[in-house]
């Protein structure tokens, strides 16, 4: 807790300002803290509840944004239905994603190893800039 908050709190306990007046005090506090640590990037471990992807492009000279913001949720929720598909249509799948060029078996795929994935994506950001576009894939 900091000195700041302390002191709003001291002076709500003592009756010197309103629960109301507390409560402005201490958002005004936090509008002021918050582009410190926005600068530094840090994020509390176990926030992290959506997976980002934003693409700024050119396309024929005029410009483009696709801006994708996807709950961890959806994709835990989808490996866990994934469990509940029948053997044989996660073959053909398997196979089709293949053919796709999508190499990924569907029978591997495990809640727990979503955790895992989920618990360390908080961690990584990918920038890719060229000419005509930018894309940043990140967690929130």
């Amino acid at each position: 807790m900091t000195e700041q908050r302390k002191d709003i709190l001291d002076m709500l306990a003592a009756g010197k300002i309103t629960a109301e007046e507390a409560e402005q005090l201490i958002a005004a506090l936090e509008r002021d803290q918050a582009p410190a640590v926005a600068g530094h990037d840090v994020r509390q471990k176990g926030k992290v509840k959506y997976l980002r992807v934003v693409v700024d492009a050119t396309d024929n000279g005029e410009p483009s944004r696709v801006n994708v913001r996807v709950p961890l949720q959806l994709l835990r929720a989808g490996v866990r239905l994934a469990a509940l598909v029948p053997p044989q249509a996660l073959v053909k799948a398997n196979a089709s994603l293949s053919d796709s060029g999508v190499p990924i078996d569907l029978t591997q795929l495990k809640p727990e190893q979503l955790e895992a994935l989920v618990e360390h994506l908080d961690e990584v950001t990918v920038e890719v800039d060229s000419p005509d576009a930018t894309v940043r894939v990140f967690c929130e």
